[in-house]
């Protein structure tokens, strides 16, 4: 595995990145790495756009509260992002940002929200999420950015899914299931595209347990002998996949 260069700034830039060609701040960014780490003209950081790798850049300054970010070479390629939907119930908004910055970490490459009967919150707001999907990126050498759909309710993901054909496995994490081991069922999964999906709070419904286990892309599995909360039980799934059948593998 490569080592990443951690010990200097990294920041999420929207623009095309090039050789040369400065990219302004915003005036967030701008205020952070002028006022706060006190960064000067000339200084370095590293910066990525999830589209053309990773760059060292160098500060234009251009006031206190103005600077361009001036790529100088490429330290990284980009790399694609992972082929690992994550498709969980919301929850409050303190634990969801948790939540979608440990997917992140984890290397989920899709945020998918599911509304579900038991779920908290059906109201999400994408823009905060796509944020904690950049922090998290920023903080963990990650140059591929992950996406984050619209909220979709349960049904309508599993009518679309059996739709699209494409073979992906749904590892549904089911508190219900009789063992309380993954491992078996996961090692049984035939290699190819993947998912998971976490439930609410309140677990699913006897109903939507029903309707996920009568289709034949869902494989249930347990997270263990313990009642997990949901964004415990996001680390927990996802690290179990990772380390049986994902990229740790």
């Amino acid at each position: 595995m490569p080592r990443y260069e951690f010990r200097m700034q990294r920041l999420f830039l929207p623009a095309d990145l090039r050789a040369g060609e400065p990219v302004s701040a915003d005036r967030a960014q701008a205020n952070y790495l002028l006022n706060v780490l006190r960064l000067k003209d000339g200084d370095q950081v590293l910066v990525f756009n999830g589209r053309d790798g990773e760059w060292r850049a160098a500060l234009s300054v251009e006031g206190r509260k103005q600077l361009s970010l001036v790529p100088v070479d490429q330290t990284r390629p980009q790399t694609p992002v992972p082929d690992l939907h994550y498709l969980f119930a919301p929850i409050k908004h303190a634990r969801l940002d948790y939540m979608v910055q440990k997917a992140v970490e984890m290397g989920a490459g899709t945020l998918r929200p599911v509304v579900t009967r038991h779920t908290q919150s059906s109201r999400v707001n994408l823009e905060r999420m796509r944020s904690n999907v950049i922090e998290a990126c920023e903080q963990c050498g990650v140059i591929a950015v992950p996406e984050v759909c619209e909220p979709e309710p349960l049904a309508r993901v599993l009518e679309r899914w059996a739709e699209a054909g494409d073979g992906r496995r749904l590892v549904f994490c089911d508190e219900g299931e009789a063992t309380q081991n993954p491992l078996p069922a996961l090692k049984n999964l035939a290699p190819g595209p993947l998912a998971v999906l976490i439930g609410p709070e309140g677990g699913f419904s006897e109903e939507e347990r029903a309707t996920l286990r009568a289709r034949d892309f869902v494989t249930p599995v347990p997270l263990g002998p313990r009642v997990l909360r949901a964004d415990t039980a996001a680390v927990a799934a996802l690290a179990v996949i990772q380390a049986v059948i994902g990229d740790w593998h």
